[in-house]
């Protein structure tokens, strides 16, 4: 890993959070993520399950967490399986955690190697009431292979098929929505690699600058500040490619005259970051483009007043479309006409404003959170709203990502310039 070792205190806490939710003589098994493979002998960079990190901070494949909290035996209520570091392993690959290591970054006293797993389970399920298993129950979640937490589910209910078992889901998307106060340290850091990769970035635009040039740039800055890279897989559109919500092939020449899109946000520790800016490729805004950009920054700065506590994601988002829809009249790219006769379950502002305002964020870029619980503080969301001309080449979306207090919110990344004057200023600097 290239960040910092994070405090045992994170994990603590957030285990004594799940803890709260567990019933009484429940056990929860957490798993590593599988090291997917590529071809040949090759393998994908490994990605630790999120819920696990979240839990014990891990960043090392064929790792099992257990806890269970009602244990009779005090050893027994938090144990860490590890993969047995050795010579053959600390030469070809790199040193595994150590157990002492272990317990420095986790706060978890038993520290096992995986070959006690066997017979320790035996133990622990002869005692469990209910057995926790985990899964991706994420709303948005494509599961095409069979995951590790599965295959293990599989194996367990078959050796022990009367036993009770139960979701962790619930309970994690739960914690993992509200943050304790080093996950918000871990997020402002990524925010702050994040905005020093876009202060790069805006020195580096100009006519015919190659939209992999930028993405270059943004790499380059992120490693060098401890970031593993990119959250997610990085927009950099110019033009006409910001209307593809979804650009990712960042192959073009960037247009003098053009706007330039960028979604790009750093990932450190695991915990990630989502921004987005659009910036003029010559460095100056025309007035189409002032007019279309300032509605879609005067939404984004209402909806920064609509996230507050006790409020619920789904009427937010009905509010969002109606400041839209006004934005929208008045460039006269929807008619009175269109609004008094649309369709309630796909509203008029949805022809240039297809996509959601804001999302959950965390150690996945699209966290778990429950849409059907009002927002609390400390819920990290992101603010996105964003405006799509395909017949003008004009695809404008502006994005922060803020902490929910208890009368308002924290932009962590608003050292990112998004006002007009700001950003013309910046680029002629």
């Amino acid at each position: 890993m290239k960040y910092h070792p994070l405090p045992a205190e994170l994990f603590i806490n957030n285990r004594d959070r799940l803890k709260k939710f567990m019933p009484k003589g429940s056990m929860a098994i957490f798993n590593a993520n599988d090291l997917m493979p590529t071809n040949g002998d090759g393998t994908m960079p490994f990605k630790q399950n999120s819920d696990l990190f979240h839990q014990c901070g891990v960043d090392q494949e064929e790792t099992i967490l257990i806890i269970f909290p009602d244990a009779h035996r005090k050893a027994h209520r938090e144990i860490l399986f590890l993969t047995e570091t050795n010579d053959h392993i600390a030469v070809w690959e790199g040193e595994k955690l150590t157990k002492e290591v272990a317990r420095e970054r986790t706060g978890i006293e038993n520290i096992q190697w995986l070959s006690a797993f066997p017979a320790l389970i035996k133990s622990l399920m002869s005692e469990a009431q209910t057995v926790l298993l985990n899964s991706n129950e994420h709303l948005r979640a494509k599961v095409v292979v069979e995951t590790r937490d599965m295959r293990f589910a599989k194996d367990l209910q078959e050796k022990y098929p009367l036993h009770n078992y139960g979701r962790l889901a619930p309970f994690m998307h739960k914690i993992r929505s509200v943050k304790n106060p080093h996950e918000m340290d871990v997020m402002r850091r990524a925010a702050e690699i994040t905005t020093q990769g876009y202060l790069r970035v805006l020195k580096t635009i100009k006519p015919d600058v190659t939209e992999y040039v930028l993405e270059a740039t943004f790499m380059h800055e992120f490693l060098s500040n401890r970031s593993d890279g990119f959250a997610y897989t990085p927009i950099i559109a110019g033009g006409k490619n910001a209307c593809v919500l979804h650009y990712i092939e960042n192959k073009d020449v960037c247009k003098d005259g053009d706007l330039i899109l960028f979604d790009v946000g750093a990932v450190y520790a695991n915990h990630c970051c989502d921004v987005t800016r659009c910036f003029p490729v010559n460095g100056k805004f025309t007035e189409r483009q002032k007019e279309v950009y300032s509605a879609v920054l005067r939404v984004q700065k209402a909806c920064f007043d609509l996230l507050r506590p006790g409020v619920y994601l789904d009427e937010y988002h009905k509010q969002v479309g109606e400041l839209m829809t006004e934005e929208l009249l008045a460039l006269k790219l929807i008619s009175r006409e269109d609004v008094d006769k649309q369709d309630p379950d796909w509203p008029a502002y949805k022809k240039y404003f297809m996509h959601g305002t804001s999302h959950f964020i965390g150690l996945d870029t699209h966290d778990v959170g429950l849409w059907t619980e009002p927002i609390q503080e400390g819920m990290i969301f992101t603010v996105e709203p964003g405006i799509y001309i395909p017949e003008e080449g004009l695809g404008i979306r502006i994005e922060d990502d803020l902490i929910i207090t208890a009368d308002g919110y924290e932009n962590m990344t608003s050292g990112i310039p998004k006002e007009i004057e700001e950003i013309e200023e910046a680029m002629r600097g």
